[in-house]
């Protein structure tokens, strides 16, 4: 099974590449502004994908997926076609690099990779980057094609926790647990009745990478999640539920991702929530 993730030292030796598009998908819940960062420092030939404004305007969740059309044209004036090879990255080492990364999947992209290690590790091994305003390129046109079944909505999360599926959440064990406040104003603390924990850093090293597959295993079976029962991931506002998703892409599992998330599910008074372990 091929990898959804790619080396550095593969990256820098297809810098240049015709068919290569490398896209900064970076963001952060802290508000630091990704594209100023991205101007400052990037990976040569980069664009910067605004997970904020590619997005779905008509709700007030964050970041919901956009359309098709709206996406490809996103997509298209950023220079990237479907049938690109796609190297994502963030400035993190791994964290809303993996929602772009499923988007791209999600609308039809057949080549779309992850930076292992983003940022942080192309620049440890003192590869080139570019600062500066960006040069305009020239745009492409995307063909977008659905993958049904990658995405959960509120129906499919109130099935799955009747029984129908196993529903992973990525976000820290406190805020799961209801010990600590969310990040977002209005959303109450705790989890969904029978949700799992595994939060999204549990999967990642000290610097940032995908554990290798064996660790990524048992760390699913530690979170009493098994592979014979269909998988939603869920996060705050499903950027991080998609490393969930990454992760066992990686161990060759399919799952949805629950994009509304707990700024959906948290926000809503009809829905139950629990709280401790």
């Amino acid at each position: 099974m091929a990898s959804f993730l790619i080396s550095t030292e593969d990256l820098a030796r297809d810098l240049g590449a015709p068919d290569l598009r490398i896209v900064d998908a970076s963001w952060h819940l802290d508000g630091r502004d990704a594209r100023a960062e991205f101007e400052r420092l990037r990976i040569p030939g980069a664009v910067f994908f605004d997970l904020d404004a590619v997005s779905d305007h008509t709700t007030d969740l964050p970041h919901m997926l956009p359309t098709a059309a709206a996406f490809a044209d996103a997509a298209g004036a950023l220079g990237i076609s479907a049938t690109d090879r796609i190297v994502v990255y963030d400035t993190v080492g791994l964290f809303s690099a993996a929602r772009v990364w499923w988007t791209f999947r999600l609308m039809g992209a057949r080549d779309v990779r992850v930076l292992d290690g983003g940022l942080p590790r192309w620049r440890a091994e003192d590869r080139p980057t570019d600062a500066g305003p960006v040069s305009a390129v020239a745009p492409a046109r995307f063909e977008p094609a659905g993958r049904s079944g990658a995405v959960a909505d509120m129906a499919m999360v109130l099935a799955a926790l009747s029984g129908d599926a196993q529903i992973v959440d990525a976000r820290p064990a406190p805020r799961f647990r209801g010990e600590a406040a969310e990040p977002r104003a209005g959303l109450r603390p705790g989890h969904m009745p029978g949700a799992l924990s595994l939060p999204f850093k549990t999967l990642l090293d000290e610097t940032g990478r995908l554990l290798p597959a064996p660790d990524l295993r048992q760390r699913f079976a530690d979170a009493g999640v098994t592979f014979d029962r269909p998988i939603i991931t869920s996060c705050g506002s499903g950027v991080t539920a998609a490393i969930l998703t990454l992760a066992l892409a990686e161990l060759g599992e399919d799952s949805a991702l629950y994009d509304g998330a707990w700024a959906e599910w948290g926000g809503r008074s009809d829905t139950a929530v629990a709280t401790g372990p």
